[in-house]
C-alpha cells in the first residue's frame, strides 16, 4: 500500500489514497496504523517533501509556486512550511 501511494503523485489525500486502494478511509487508516506504525495522511507528506526534495536536487530552476500546486498544497507558504519543518531549511536555501 505505501509503494503504491508514494509511487502515485496525484494522490494527496487519505480519501484519494483509500479510493485508489478499495478500501475505506477509516480502514486504511487501521491498516497502516498497525503495519506501518504512521497514518496514510504521514506517508502521503513525506513523499510530497520527497519529491519537492528530489526538484531541489536536480539543480534546475525550481517554481516552487507551481511546485506546490502540483504536490496538492493550498498555496507555496504551505509547501515551505512542511517542508522547512522536515528538513530544518526553506526549500530555496536546500536547493542551493
Amino acid at each position: 500500500m505505501v509503494e503504491r501511494l508514494t509511487a502515485n503523485p496525484a494522490v494527496f489525500r487519505v480519501g484519494q489514497a483509500a479510493e485508489l486502494l478499495h478500501v475505506s478511509s477509516r480502514t486504511l487508516q487501521r491498516l497502516f496504523a498497525e503495519y506501518v506504525g504512521a497514518s496514510p495522511k504521514w506517508v502521503l507528506r513525506r513523499a510530497r517533501l520527497h519529491e519537492a526534495a528530489t526538484r531541489a536536487d536536480r539543480g534546475d530552476p525550481v517554481d516552487w509556486a507551481a511546485l506546490a500546486g502540483e504536490l496538492g498544497y493550498y498555496d507555496q507558504a504551505h509547501l515551505v512550511r512542511d517542508f522547512t519543518a522536515a528538513v530544518g531549511e526553506p526549500p530555496a536555501r536546500y536547493a542551493r
